[in-house]
């Protein structure tokens, strides 16, 4: 099968717009993800650390540059910084999004396996003794 074949049956089978469309959904429940991270549980998580950004949690690498307040300042100043709070962020966003594809994946895997259940055929039911007796009056019939 010539390469250009081959890609054209990949392309018309609808596999690039599937993965198109998916990601696309992906981008966007990405963008959900991190508000719902930004914007909803780490301002709880600050409430516990009296009022400061989660985000701004740092280590500074090299403390003779001087002391900074905030992230954005030392990253301003080119200092290196631990900035560990914005990392531990980043996991927590990446915790939901996988924790949400496992269910997606979960729900997909459990309507596959009905539908295979529901395609399997069904066993045929067991003959009547009537059935029966007319299958070999028939079988008879046929061999003389």
């Amino acid at each position: 099968m010539s390469f250009l074949k081959e890609f054209k049956e990949f392309a018309v089978k609808g596999n690039v717009m599937d993965l198109a469309v998916g990601v696309i959904i992906g981008g966007a429940f990405g963008k959900i993800v991190t508000s719902l991270v930004d914007n909803i549980i780490m301002p709880v998580v600050g409430l516990f650390l009296q009022g400061e950004s989660f985000t701004d949690k740092f280590l500074l690498l090299d403390k003779s540059k001087g002391n900074f307040s905030t992230l954005a300042d030392a990253k301003a100043a080119g200092v290196a910084v631990f900035a560990y709070g914005a990392f531990i962020q980043s996991v927590l966003d990446f915790l939901i999004i996988a924790f949400c594809v496992f269910l997606l994946v979960k729900f997909m895997n459990r309507l596959t396996r009905k539908k295979e259940a529901a395609a399997a055929p069904a066993a045929p039911p067991e003959l009547t003794t009537q059935e029966k007796l007319l299958t070999e009056i028939r079988d008879t019939l046929k061999s003389k």
